[in-house]
């Protein structure tokens, strides 16, 4: 059985409030979990303390048995400091102008310094 921990949605209409749970993979997002870790209130502000939860001991207990985080919690355990904080690449190379979009830039750049 591969186990996540990941966020289970709760809370009213446009009034998002998250739980933080172990579940296993397959069961739906807000469905049956194992056991309910914390909670996450994306409504408050970012440096509130209460935007995040967590039980320490009982994270630690389930990322010791395999469980995955997800990458938003992931997040959250790395800023925590329960866990290594996950890495995320730059934008992808697709992003940046193409070789005819840069050279007209660059005459623009030209024309604006002349």
């Amino acid at each position: 059985m591969s186990l996540k921990i990941r966020l289970a949605r709760a809370g009213a209409k446009k009034r998002p409030f998250y739980h933080i749970v172990v579940a296993d993979a397959r069961s739906p997002r807000d469905g049956k979990f194992i056991e309910r870790l914390g909670s996450y209130n994306p409504m408050l502000p970012a440096e509130h303390e209460d935007r995040v939860r967590l039980v320490n001991e009982r994270v630690t207990h389930w990322l010791s048995q395999g469980a995955q985080a997800t990458d938003r919690v992931a997040k959250f355990l790395g800023k925590a400091g329960l866990a290594p904080m996950p890495v995320y690449r730059d934008q992808p190379i697709q992003a940046t102008p193409k070789k005819k979009a840069q050279e007209r830039a660059a005459e623009r750049a030209k024309a604006a310094a002349a």
